[in-house]
């Protein structure tokens, strides 16, 4: 993975001990909280519903052993004990004390770590394939492309005040794992009929209040061209982005309201200029990143131990099943970690977990972690005859659950248990919902599916884009939960519809019940997948299942 250099350390010091003293000044009461606001923000640190927030950057979801370690001694120290890994692939510790943030940073500034542009209308975290660097269907490790990305906009003068916040995301694969035609750009990288590597740019993409699939504003991009062209895209919506609305301040609104092609032509008359003034990276620098991101030396090794661990282990198989993926090499795979446990909070992961990851990345996954946008970490270089080992330490750490991509695997906002923002609960919600369906046995029959969950219109929970999606709203103080059914995150992106009526609280699970019991009645096979159903059938079976005193009325 990318090391930083004097630069960059430099860089991060410099932040922390710039906002050291900022932070002495609101403690001192010298500064106002409007006035401290945005340059806390600038610092990834947000005023929630009962304390403040740091949110820590992981870049494209890349950790090794000593950071996983150092932000476990961090949830120690400072906070309550565990953290929160997000959407965005970052970490975030809810109760720190004010006074205690500059120490955090500087902890995180002692293993190559900051929490800034986390936050605030500029260019966020960049994100990327949590399978990146070892997916058996991927074209180019993104990795590399992200952290290019990375280096140029982190403290880019020009973008440091867009009208909204701006968010990217980079696959490296045909099987999109980055839910890129959610984002403000999406990049695919793709070959051309020459075999050219370059990207597919992906423009308008995003959720919330107004969720828009991202639109293809050049079908192939070439490698050298990259940060001119992102350049260009971020000058025009910078220049000609509304700042009258937050709400409509989104590069997905200028987009919309535009039009693509007359946006393109706009991307390109700047492209052009910034093309011709733009100082590419040295050769070297673009060598040394690439370095970084090598694959690790893999021995090879029999599996031999593993067929004869699966016959006899039935827990194994249930976790190989569902928890392993294919790696590039026949005798490796890629392990991911559920952060799901059944009735646990998705997401959470306590600081002796942490380090129970940290010790199996050394021991068996050549120090390497990554953090999934679904809010699980990944290990994605494991031998397969190790994988009884690995199985063995994450139970023994309470995490071996075996539910990856299955209905207790659901995403989860923080909602009204920590947000300010928040309308509605989401956390008890995912709890209730695993917890019945476990009760009923009924996960194994459903089989894929993916439950996503909003506690407000910001759809932090990627509601929009679940097979199921659930918005927790507010109607006149009681919490009111709509569904939404047929979205889907991958190259299959789609939006999903809203069902009709949201529900009370109490009336939310049993409702999904009936959604389920409605699926097994309609689908062609038990090997059918719910999404697959609802793409061939619609909407209208399972809305009857949701609202049947509707249907008697209407008969």
């Amino acid at each position: 993975m990318y090391l930083y250099d004097e630069f960059d350390a430099a860089f991060v010091r410099e932040r922390v001990a710039q906002f050291r003293g900022q932070v002495a000044k609101r403690v001192d009461g010298s500064m106002t909280e409007d006035e401290f606001k945005p340059l806390r923000l600038m610092n990834g640190l947000y005023l929630q519903l009962h304390a403040y927030m740091l949110r820590v950057a992981i870049p494209y979801g890349s950790l090794d052993a000593p950071k996983m370690r150092q932000l476990a001694y961090i949830a120690e120290r400072w906070d309550k004990g565990y953290g929160h890994f997000t959407t965005r692939q970052n970490i975030q510790y809810n109760w720190p004390l004010l006074a205690d943030v500059p120490d955090m940073l500087d902890a995180l500034a002692n293993v190559g770590m900051h929490a800034i542009q986390t936050s605030g209308n500029t260019i966020r975290n960049v994100t990327a394939d949590h399978f990146a660097g070892a997916a058996a269907d991927e074209i180019a490790d993104p990795r590399p492309t992200a952290e290019l990305i990375r280096q140029w906009s982190t403290d880019h003068p020009e973008f440091q005040a867009l009208p909204r916040k701006f968010k990217v995301a980079v696959t490296g694969s045909p099987n999109d794992r980055a839910v890129t035609k959610a984002h403000d750009i999406g990049l695919r990288m793709v070959r051309d009929a020459a075999g050219e590597p370059g990207y597919e740019v992906i423009v308008g993409g995003g959720l919330g209040r107004t969720p828009m699939e991202g639109r293809v504003i050049r079908k192939h991009l070439p490698v050298v061209d990259l940060l001119p062209y992102l350049e260009a895209i971020l000058h025009v919506y910078n220049l000609a982005g509304r700042r009258d609305n937050k709400y409509k301040a989104r590069i997905k609104i200028l987009v919309h309201e535009t039009g693509l092609d007359e946006i393109r032509a706009e991307v390109e008359k700047a492209f052009e200029w910034q093309k011709a003034r733009f100082q590419a990276p040295a050769e070297a620098l673009i060598a040394r990143i690439a370095e970084s991101f090598r694959q690790p030396d893999l021995d090879d090794r029999p599996e031999g131990v593993l067929t004869s661990a699966l016959e006899s282990d039935a827990d194994l198989a249930r976790f190989v099943r569902h928890n392993v993926a294919e790696h590039q090499r026949g005798d490796h795979a890629i392990v991911t970690i559920s952060l799901k446990p059944v009735g646990g909070t998705p997401g959470d992961a306590t600081a002796d977990q942490m380090r129970a990851v940290a010790d199996i990345a050394e021991r068996w996954g050549h120090n390497e972690i990554r953090v999934s946008h679904e809010q699980n970490l990944v290990l994605p270089h494991v031998a397969k005859a190790d994988l009884p080992l690995v199985f063995a330490a994450l139970q023994r750490a309470d995490l071996a659950t075996a539910n990856i991509g299955l209905l207790s695997d659901i995403i989860a906002c923080p909602g009204m248990d920590y947000c300010a923002l928040a309308t509605a609960r989401s956390i008890p919600i995912a709890q209730e919902i695993a917890t019945r369906f476990d009760d009923l046995g009924w996960e194994a029959e459903i089989g894929a599916m993916k439950i996503k969950i909003s506690g407000c219109i910001n759809a932090c929970g990627h509601h929009h884009v679940g097979h199921i999606g659930i918005l927790g709203l507010d109607r006149a103080g009681v919490e009111n939960y709509q569904i939404t059914l047929g979205g889907d995150g991958t190259e299959q992106f789609a939006i999903g519809e809203r069902a009709g009526p949201g529900f009370a609280a109490e009336d939310l699970v049993p409702a999904l019940e009936r959604l389920m019991e409605a699926y097994f009645d309609v689908r062609t096979s038990a090997d059918e997948p719910f999404i697959d159903t609802y793409r061939r059938l619609g909407v209208v079976p399972f809305k009857a299942a949701l609202y049947p005193e509707t249907q008697k009325q209407a008969a």
